[in-house]
């Protein structure tokens, strides 16, 4: 039971479960499908993001993080976060889906967690041999980071030097997953969409395909480590898992594609 960090004994936690269609989900109440982009969609049995005040129409640009937006405003609990369908924080990694399933943080493993940190998210993703700033030139259309970089000089300027900062680091903190207090959450998401918003007015995705069209999601993957560099929050890396298998020739493939200019998409 959480008693040390919060000073009380017990904490409400959700934790969403991003998802676009029918899939496995884990049986603990910690968890919460969502079935994100839901508006207009038959239903698939998760709650929608298309409730209250919401953003489910913006699903093709902003992905998962209509999911973000909608707990902001609708959901009510001390600690709140996101996962994905099929990538989870678990306690180590396994080879089998089953092995991978049976190591998904349960309720209590997020109660001791969460006992001793404010915000837990997933271990580095390493690029190693270029920047955050390169990686993301190399695999997306250079606009969405030219706006984020002119709104924050001009909107947050006290945010100017850990943007520097973490454009220029070889590793980030990925996926959009993460869970955290609910202040927190409420302070990070203001600050996020009140930007997103602003490169949604300033750059023309129309001629993007529609991958590129995710242009917010893309963006605002490094944008977390930006708002935890400059408020200096402590956190907590967990392991992450996903639950298929992957192409891993594929995947290095087209890293190598993207590193020489050939292509900008996955």
């Amino acid at each position: 039971m959480i008693n040390n960090f919060w000073g009380r004994d017990f904490v409400d936690i959700k934790i969403m479960v991003a998802a676009h269609k029918p899939y496995w989900m884990p049986q603990d109440d910690v968890y919460m499908p969502i079935h994100v982009g839901c508006e207009g969609k038959e239903s698939i049995g998760f709650t929608g993001d298309n409730t209250g005040d919401n953003i489910s129409a913006k699903n093709p640009h902003y992905c998962e993080l209509t999911a973000l937006y909608w707990a902001w405003k609708n959901l009510s609990a001390d600690c709140v976060g996101l996962v994905h369908y099929r990538r989870y924080f678990t306690n180590k990694e396994a080879r089998s889906i089953e092995g991978k399933r049976a190591a998904i943080l349960s309720k209590a493993d997020w109660e001791n967690l969460l006992a001793d940190t404010p915000v837990v998210v997933a271990d580095k993703r390493r690029y190693y041999i270029e920047s955050n700033k390169s990686h993301y030139l190399h695999a997306h259309h250079a606009e969405g980071l030219q706006a984020l970089d002119e709104i924050i000089r001009a909107d947050y300027p006290e945010y100017v030097e850990a943007h520097g900062t973490v454009m220029k680091r070889t590793w980030a903190h990925m996926f959009n997953m993460f869970v955290m207090r609910k202040d927190l959450y409420d302070d990070y998401c203001q600050w996020m969409f009140d930007i997103l918003f602003k490169i949604e007015d300033r750059v023309d995705i129309s001629a993007y395909s529609a991958y590129e069209a995710r242009i917010f999601g893309f963006v605002s993957e490094l944008m977390l480590d930006i708002w935890l560099e400059k408020n200096q929050i402590p956190y907590h890396e967990q392991n992450v898992s996903f639950l298929e298998k992957q192409n891993w020739v594929r995947k290095g493939g087209l890293f190598v594609a993207r590193k020489l200019g050939l292509t900008t998409s996955h």
